[in-house]
């Protein structure tokens, strides 16, 4: 690939990058504090195209002047094969494609990547109390629901079933980046709807339960949040959960 096509390639990937920084694309591949990075990293690579541009224009320039001076006649520039543009193509579905976040596929053949939190804040008022799901769990696998006490919580997350039908709420936890998300899971108990189907969005109402299990692919605490209402909800905003390490 001629120098041309190498800067013709970097300005789609610093567009691309722009583009998906400029909107809420860039939340399927990398967390919400990294959008800056993600500017900045096109911005460079579209000034990188234009230099790339600017310096073959001026080299040819060059060329063509010191090759009348001599006397010679200037030769036809060798063309590179014209497969060598399919690079384009994974830049276009970056564009135009925006891939589905992470969902209970992923979740169910994942162990829970639940962390014992460093310390339980005060819970605001409320009633019901809005709490993430890691928040949650958190509270409810290493503290025994002292931090909870009796208080109505109102959590937000995706279904999963397991092989035996048992419903799970899913929130995928980020580290950096979706590839290496990680599910944090809690069972649901009590008035559970009569049909769930995975991947729905659920705001569920309820109050803290004892009862727990292990997650069978590592072990992990999975705790459990007893249910007396829930409704089907939109996608959020951002569908990955990223105070588990903040």
């Amino acid at each position: 690939m001629n120098r041309q096509a190498q800067a013709a390639v970097l300005f789609l990937v610093g567009a691309a990058v722009l583009h998906a920084g400029a909107t809420d694309l860039y939340l399927r591949y990398v967390k919400a504090g990294l959008r800056p990075l993600l500017l900045g990293a096109g911005v460079v690579l579209i000034v990188a195209a234009l230099a790339t541009v600017w310096y073959e224009v001026r080299g040819h320039r060059h060329a063509e002047a010191e090759a009348q001076g001599a006397g010679h006649e200037h030769g036809h520039a060798h063309r590179e094969p014209r497969i060598s543009w399919l690079l384009v193509l994974p830049l276009l579905a970056l564009i135009l494609v925006a891939p589905p976040a992470l969902g209970s596929y992923s979740a169910m053949r994942t162990g829970t990547a639940l962390q014992a939190p460093f310390g339980y804040a005060a819970l605001p008022a409320g009633n019901p109390l809005p709490l993430s799901l890691v928040d949650y769990a958190g509270r409810a696998a290493y503290d025994h629901g002292r931090s909870l006490g009796d208080r109505r919580i109102k959590i937000t997350g995706f279904v999963a079933l397991d092989r035996g039908g048992t419903p799970y709420l899913v929130r995928m936890a980020l580290n950096c980046c979706a590839a290496d998300a990680q599910p944090v899971k809690i069972g649901l108990t009590g008035h559970i709807p009569p049909v769930l189907q995975p991947d729905t969005w659920l705001e569920v109402t309820g109050t803290y339960t004892g009862k727990r299990t292990k997650d069978p692919v590592n072990g992990g605490i999975i705790p459990f949040f007893d249910v007396s209402g829930a409704r089907p909800v939109p996608t959020p905003h951002d569908p990955y959960d990223e105070s588990w390490n903040n």
